[in-house]
């Protein structure tokens, strides 16, 4: 799941460490792709400081979600269908319309999240912001990060540019995805496929909106 989704299940938690802990796998993913911590395997680093555990307790809801979202069948159906719709843009490209259908999913269940009031895009940065940088940065170190340079560059222009809010345009997701492609493959969409793509994630969405809510009830009942 995408940061909003992410921030869906701790929508009314109070506590920012936690908050930020849900979304800071991916945040460290963006800014450092190579970087792997693993906290979760030595929780007794972080006893004893309450922003450190929250901060931990928020990062395992992370892990946790992701794996019951994954393995759903509301996951392997939508892909599947989206996969579909996306393979002719892509036929002649070397992008992968199974990753672009999984992304892509994530990214509209965001978009919908904020179309139907679910979530409040300022306050899930309102909370980022009031997380401590010294909190964050001990919590860092103890996971094995110790350069901790470009994550914090990339966080402040996160929270500053509040670029999630952007997700109100389905033409913005597309050009989401293709900057997320980039990354990947040399290669990206041009102007006329940036267009088709839009056009079947309006097709997609028409499908999605239908039931998407099912699987945030679904997962919120595993989580309790």
């Amino acid at each position: 799941m995408n940061f909003l989704s992410h921030y869906y299940f701790d929508r009314s938690n109070q506590d920012a460490n936690v908050v930020m802990g849900t979304v800071l796998p991916d945040l460290i993913k963006n800014a450092l792709k190579d970087a792997n911590l693993y906290p979760q395997k030595n929780e007794f680093l972080f006893k004893g400081n309450p922003d450190e555990e929250s901060l931990l307790k928020g990062w395992k809801r992370h892990l946790e979600v992701d794996l019951y979202f994954h393995s759903s069948a509301f996951f392997f159906e939508k892909t599947a269908i989206l996969k579909q719709l996306i393979k002719p843009i892509v036929e002649n490209t070397p992008i992968r319309p199974s990753f672009l259908a999984h992304i892509g999913l994530e990214l509209l269940l965001d978009h919908l999240l904020i179309e139907h009031n679910l979530i409040q895009v300022n306050h899930f940065y309102d909370h980022l912001s009031a997380v401590k940088k010294n909190s964050l940065t001990n919590f860092l170190e103890h996971c094995g990060l110790k350069d901790q340079t470009l994550f914090f560059k990339f966080l402040e222009g996160f929270i500053s540019s509040k670029y999630l809010l952007s997700y109100q345009k389905l033409d913005n997701i597309s050009y989401a995805l293709n900057r997320i492609c980039m990354r990947l493959w040399p290669e990206t969409l041009n102007e006329k496929q940036l267009q088709e793509l839009t056009f079947e994630l309006v097709v997609f969405k028409s499908l999605l909106e239908k039931d998407f809510i099912t699987i945030y009830q679904e997962i919120e009942i595993k989580l309790i």
